[in-house]
């Protein structure tokens, strides 16, 4: 059974980065020869956004064909391509990365090998441009911007989509290395601090050992250093600038800030509608911040798009959007309701923390309605996915909950605790 990621801590390497990260294009001012490509880029992060990612992919397959030497084409068309791994796996929402940073490695299951070939293939092409490009001028700006993306986008795989964390840390360090060397030659490269922010986020994040590790491989540390380098990406009109505000939205909920993460979110939503995954992240960030209310109104409107939804959906989407709305409901008291939720997500196909943390709410749902045997029942279930899925946590809780029945209809706390 594959294991929750955050609690072998895929994360630890590429924590921003998953949610779109710096791993598109980058602000340039294109040669005649690369205008094409460089508009058609950006007509591909549109799809991309909008979770229009077949169009967005043959899109960027224009882009490599008007110009076969640019290498952010290419590093596009890899991000597209691990992305859509990440969606099929159900693993690109906010929920997988909350939990405690840590390096180790996590088994997880192979992705499909056509994918691990396209991804290699477009990854291999955008580093060798670059090197190729260094190799000429080894200060070249934009050619230490494109090694670092490149890079940064492979150890995110390494880390995300093998499992294999510690072995992400070789190219995770040189991208780090390549984005300061790009704030060092012009610190107008307010891009190259989505990268930078990045790792010195996580860096701070990780425990001490580690931490001196990750000092001694070259990595710096600073989490107000590493907000301050995001949110002026987010700030700075560029072709990352969205992806700047995606990291953001995931670091303000791991921070608790979720004010922050809404305000964001309001403006992704207005500008990328069809991106119904935006209505899952802001109901999500209203539950953290014990609103359920509006938790329930966002949920609502998502789950109404899903419904007339045409597109391919991520694992587990509708289970997973019915748990949460299943959470909001129970704590507004509407019992019933958040029950015939709950069942959903426990019985159909959905990640399975998700059904264990399905399982632990009906628990709490039958206490509520002092039904104490089935309450057990649903805790002592739990219990055992949980473990099996890697969550401690929803783990703990059901044990405590075995012992010392739910009362606190509105405590939404478990649903922050990873």
């Amino acid at each position: 059974m594959q294991q929750r990621p955050n609690s072998g801590c895929v994360a630890a390497l590429a924590v921003a980065l998953l949610v779109n990260g710096s791993v598109f294009a980058e602000p340039r001012r294109p040669a005649a020869g690369s205008t094409r490509a460089a508009a058609l880029r950006a007509e591909a992060y549109e799809h991309a956004y909008n979770l229009d990612h077949d169009r967005a992919v043959s899109i960027l397959e224009g882009a490599a064909a008007a110009d076969p030497n640019d290498a952010a084409v290419y590093h596009s068309l890899a991000s597209i391509t691990w992305l859509h791994i990440l969606f099929r796996r159900g693993s690109v929402t906010t929920d997988e990365y909350l939990g405690k940073l840590v390096a180790k490695d996590v088994k997880v299951s192979p992705p499909p090998a056509d994918q691990a070939r396209t991804f290699k293939r477009y990854v291999d092409r955008a580093e060798k441009l670059a090197e190729r490009r260094l190799e000429q001028h080894p200060d070249d700006v934009q050619g230490q911007y494109d090694l670092g993306v490149a890079l940064g986008l492979r150890a995110s795989y390494t880390a995300t989509i093998e499992g294999r964390v510690v072995g992400a840390f070789g190219p995770a360090r040189r991208a780090f290395n390549a984005h300061e060397r790009v704030l060092a030659l012009d610190a107008s490269r307010h891009d190259a601090g989505l990268i930078v922010g990045t790792y010195r986020y996580v860096v701070a994040g990780l425990a001490l050992p580690m931490r001196w590790m990750a000092y001694l491989a070259g990595f710096g540390g600073d989490k107000e250093r590493a907000f301050a380098l995001i949110e002026a990406a987010a700030r700075t009109k560029s072709e990352v600038q969205t992806e700047a505000k995606f990291a953001l939205v995931l670091l303000y909920n791991r921070e608790k800030q979720y004010d922050k993460a809404q305000l964001i979110l309001t403006s992704l939503k207005r500008q990328y509608p069809r991106n119904r995954l935006l209505w899952l992240e802001s109901g999500s960030a209203a539950l953290r911040a014990g609103v359920p209310l509006r938790a329930v109104r966002e949920l609502d409107e998502g789950l109404a798009m899903l419904a007339v939804e045409t597109r391919p959906r991520m694992f587990g989407e509708e289970a997973l959007w019915r748990y949460k709305r299943g959470v909001a409901r129970r704590a507004l008291g509407r019992f019933a309701e958040a029950r015939d939720d709950l069942t959903y997500a426990e019985q159909h196909e959905a990640k399975p923390w998700i059904k264990g943390r399905a399982l632990l709410e009906l628990g709490m749902v039958a206490d509520l309605g002092q039904q104490r045997e089935q309450a057990v029942a649903r805790y002592d279930a739990a219990n055992a996915v949980c473990r099996s899925a890697g969550d401690r946590v929803c783990a703990d809780e059901a044990t405590r909950l075995k012992r010392t029945p739910f009362r606190n209809r509105t405590s939404l706390e478990i649903v922050s605790s990873r």
